[in-house]
């Protein structure tokens, strides 16, 4: 198992599991042991950390906030993430961007 098993790609787009740190000093993506780690500025209230999530793989990503989505873990530290795109060059960005 490696770190590559938390990316999936599928026909209509891509699902990353993460881990999300909110209170961070800066937004960053992080691998560790086999987990992704997203570090994220806002705090853990009133939805406003997966706002900065979804903000943030967004710009990362160049991708628009309307294709970013948190399909699983809306109240969780673990999320799962859906990035809808079905350009094959687009999800293969995605995942090296992840992965470093």
């Amino acid at each position: 198992m490696g770190v590559e098993n938390n990316i999936t790609i599928k026909d209509d787009g891509v699902i990353i599991k993460l881990k999300i740190s909110p209170n961070a000093s800066k937004n960053q993506i992080i691998t560790e042991n086999e987990i992704i780690k997203l570090k994220v500025t806002a705090q853990p209230i009133e939805n406003k950390a997966n706002k900065a999530v979804i903000e943030y793989l967004s710009k990362m990503l160049k991708v628009p906030k309307t294709s970013v989505s948190i399909v699983k873990g809306d109240t969780s530290k673990e999320k799962t993430i859906f990035i809808k795109t079905s350009d094959k060059e687009k999800q293969d960005y995605i995942k090296s961007v992840i992965l470093g």
